[in-house]
């Protein structure tokens, strides 16, 4: 494994200009606003027990995602606290779902409120049940829609996570107005996408090594991961549909949401990744809108990138921006 053929200076002056579809913004609203005519309504249920914990209180929550189907997610919070806490609300990386409770407690620990979100079809507990004619052309999901933004699967988990970011409201013990997205990998990718979709409702982003960001040269650079699913499809079909492929997927690219962001935000990018090259991190950072941001590098880093040096680095740029909890 090798450093990016690009070096730190050339990486931190990356600023590609790319096509922006015309009607991006009214695509979006459109979606969005289909989504919330649905409904609100938002379920939970106790599920402590079933975990054995003791310092924290788990929550099964149900919210309306796209076209209104239920979404689960976990709620933790440190057991006895009184709110309203801030949120951490965490999206899943690539083919992960929620999975167990047990797996998320550094946010509790910390103080925060945690809202873990399943991602649908890939975690077991959100299917997908999909729109349209769905045309699916390499396993995966970057290609399941992929002759349409219409249809496109990332048109729906977009959805799903702006509107776990809208369920918040009506999650007890919880403040609105300190919401934080954050996620890996496919989930830093979300986290900016959610980020650029709600303005002011996120109080900070923090996308760590984020996938979904400069697609067209993702799928140039990467040497594995979910980018090559698009290099297998163009491989069989490069000569007709290259650039319809693209225009579909930018609609779901994290640089055109991040020219959208304004919040407090954190990024981070192994310099040594071969899932997410540097370069596509740098691009929907040197575009995001926000003036209050930063990149956590690690030079020596794959697509793991700081692993369990990365939370502790988060907790403390959060503190730094006023967002402890009330202890």
């Amino acid at each position: 494994m090798t450093p990016t053929d690009l070096g730190l200076d050339e990486l931190q002056a990356y600023r590609p200009e790319l096509p922006e579809p015309q009607d991006f913004d009214e695509f979006w609203q459109r979606t969005l606003a289909e989504a919330r005519a649905h409904g609100d309504a938002v379920k939970v249920e106790r599920v402590t027990a079933q975990w054995g914990l003791h310092t924290v209180e788990v929550d099964d929550v149900r919210f309306p995602g796209w076209n209104g189907e239920p979404v689960a997610a976990w709620l933790l919070r440190p057991r006895g606290a009184t709110g309203p806490l801030p949120v951490v609300v965490t999206y899943i990386g690539y083919c992960g779902g929620r999975g167990r409770p047990t797996e998320h407690l550094f946010w509790s620990a910390a103080g925060f409120a945690e809202l873990v979100v399943d991602s649908r079809g890939q975690g077991r507990d959100t299917p997908d049940r999909g729109e349209g004619d769905g045309t699916q052309w390499v396993e995966g999901f970057m290609t399941k829609g992929i002759d349409s933004p219409e249809n496109h699967y990332h048109r729906r988990l977009i959805t799903d996570c702006v509107r776990a970011v809208d369920a918040v409201g009506q999650l007890p013990g919880l403040d609105p107005d300190r919401v934080v997205v954050t996620g890996g990998s496919q989930g830093g990718g979300l986290a900016l996408a959610v980020a650029g979709l709600t303005g002011d409702k996120v109080s900070a982003v923090m996308p760590d090594v984020p996938f979904l960001c400069h697609f067209r040269e993702g799928a140039r650079t990467s040497l594995d991961g979910p980018y090559q699913e698009i290099v297998k499809y163009l491989r069989w079909h490069s000569q007709d549909r290259m650039e319809p492929t693209f225009e579909t997927l930018d609609y779901f690219d994290g640089i055109n949401f991040a020219k959208r962001a304004t919040a407090p935000a954190l990024f981070s990018v192994g310099l040594m990744d071969p899932v997410c090259p540097p370069r596509t991190v740098y691009a929907a950072f040197n575009h995001y809108a926000g003036e209050d941001r930063a990149m956590t590098v690690w030079p020596f880093a794959d697509h793991g990138g700081g692993c369990g040096a990365n939370p502790p680095a988060q907790l403390s740029w959060l503190l730094d921006r006023g967002s402890a909890p009330e202890l």
